[in-house]
């Protein structure tokens, strides 16, 4: 997940219409901008840009997932059944019921929205539509199973079904990031946009969208109400380029891809209808933006009303259904991955007791959900006493906020320092996950000094337990701000799903490897 300044998340932007179409270019009112100039494009040909080939290749790379997921399946059953004893007549049988599942599978996907080009390369709708669609896809196959009395269906359950869900979310998740690599290094996959609306609005989307260009839209031009124009003015270093009277001319002069339109007393809902109908004739798609910061799409829903569209926004739950499905992840995910590094806990236990002398283990008293204090406990990476020797230290203080660190902390042991860059010295927070403590993902477990310390919003962090990784821990580790930092954990606290969940455990593997942020 992509962090924004403290301020809260981009304007959430509601496409009128479905698909976002081609982001060529800007003309070269949009060099004083620092925007590289992009070729002007007719409107037909804005539908065919990076959104249809990158489409095209989750299409191939889908139905390659599905037919060797297949072929392994079928592979397994066979090395079973023994392979000698079937005839063509009954290989034919068992390969019909794969290649109906194969047809149904990427039917689903194509039904359930897995391709629509408004999720590419960013939220988790993405995943949870392919996921969607497997699950349907199996549960046709179940249901025929059934009818037939097809007992190798079985076979398809066990295996393909898990193997081809890990597969495509892979298989997204390494195109996702191919896409963020591009977008990132100005290379492409990126919709430009024309802002309309009040100034200091269409200022703030501007500094939010271009500051994070990895989130797909970059802003090149602002039209504000003709009472606004100033010739050759910009706003947050985009040109404004003319009045609302031309909208649509102006969109298709820049290469536009779509048009967000901002909050502003002269922005009435029939100048919103008539821009529809404008934009509608050059190809150009339509948003509007919602002032709605650190809510997670997922929570809203749009209501209609007479004359009107209302936007529901859920209230955050902490507790029910949802908690109890994690607190099952916690617990299975928990003890299978104990066991798996049971080894590596055996050698990190000899490498702390032969290198330093003091106990293996440092239990620090930690603030968990609903403010209740446990000790959280760490293989130890700093010498004994370590503790007493924050005071002389101070000056040197590298966090904002209540918290300590230190890039070159002279602290820490040479094997603490390993463990540290990998994480490894909190591996032993799986048992506070068994015992009930913490969770597998949530927010960063507090000192009670820093919980002293925290304002009305911080303390809603304490509403979930805390976990052993989390969005911080994905995001920037200990490069991010305080400030940052508390955000991201209040946005898991309000938003989080089992999903999120998974999501943040498959990046965590990510930031772990690299050592980025982690000291």
């Amino acid at each position: 997940m992509t962090t924004h300044s403290v301020d809260g998340e981009p304007p959430l932007l509601f496409p009128v219409r479905d698909g976002f179409p081609m982001n060529h270019g800007a003309s070269t009112a949009t060099e004083d901008a620092g925007v590289r100039p992009l070729r002007v494009v007719s409107a037909p040909r804005a539908r065919t840009g990076w959104q249809a080939g990158y489409r095209t290749r989750l299409r191939l790379t889908d139905a390659t997932v599905i037919g060797a997921t297949l072929i392994t399946a079928y592979g397994l059953q066979l090395m079973l059944d023994a392979p000698s004893r079937w005839s063509g007549t009954e290989l034919m049988m068992h390969t019909g019921p794969g290649l109906l599942l194969a047809i149904v599978w990427l039917a689903a996907l194509n039904t359930n929205r897995a391709y629509d080009v408004r999720f590419f390369g960013r939220g988790m709708s993405e995943y949870q539509r392919v996921l969607d669609a497997t699950w349907k896809s199996f549960s046709v196959i179940v249901l025929l199973a059934w009818v037939t009395a097809y007992a190798e269906a079985r076979t398809l359950l066990l295996v393909a079904a898990p193997l081809g869900m890990v597969g495509l979310v892979a298989s997204r998740y390494a195109w996702r990031q191919h896409l963020l690599r591009q977008r990132r290094r100005g290379e492409g996959g990126l919709t430009i946009v024309l802002a309309i609306g009040g100034r200091e609005q269409a200022a703030r989307l501007i500094r939010l969208l271009n500051g994070a260009p990895e989130q797909e839209f970059v802003v090149v031009g602002v039209c504000v109400p003709t009472s606004g124009v100033r010739p050759g003015e910009k706003l947050s270093g985009v040109p404004v380029l003319g009045d609302l009277d031309h909208v649509g001319q102006t969109a298709h002069e820049v290469g536009a891809g779509a048009v967000a339109v901002c909050s502003s007393h002269e922005v009435t809902a029939d100048v919103v209808r008539r821009l529809g109908w404008e934009l509608e004739r050059y190809g150009v798609d339509l948003m509007l933006t919602a002032e709605l910061a650190d809510v997670a799409v997922p929570r809203i829903t749009v209501s209609p009303a007479p004359g009107m569209s209302l936007l529901h926004v859920d209230t955050p739950r902490f507790e029910g259904p949802k908690f109890s499905v994690k607190q099952v992840m916690d617990w299975g995910l928990t003890a299978l991955l104990t066991i798996l590094v049971s080894p590596v806990l055996l050698v990190i236990t000899l490498a702390v007791a032969l290198t330093s002398r003091g106990p293996v283990f440092y239990l620090s008293h930690r603030v968990g959900r609903g403010g209740r204090t446990f000790p959280m406990v760490k293989f130890r990476t700093m010498y004994v006493g370590a503790d007493r020797d924050v005071v002389s230290l101070a000056a040197t203080n590298e966090a904002a906020g209540p918290l300590f660190k230190m890039r070159a902390d002279p602290r820490i042991t040479r094997v603490g320092r390993v463990l540290r860059r990998y994480s490894l010295d909190e591996l032993p927070q799986l048992f506070n996950v068994l015992c009930g403590h913490m969770s597998l993902v949530g927010p960063r477990p507090p000192l009670p000094h820093e919980v002293a310390a925290y304002e009305e919003r911080m303390r809603r962090r304490l509403l979930v337990k805390p976990g052993m990784t989390g969005l911080w821990q994905v995001t920037g580790r200990s490069d991010l701000s305080w400030e940052e930092s508390v955000r991201l954990d209040v946005y898991y606290a309000e938003n989080w799903t089992p999903f999120l969940d998974l999501l943040i455990l498959a990046q965590t593997a990510r930031a772990v490897v690299s050592g980025r942020g982690a000291y």
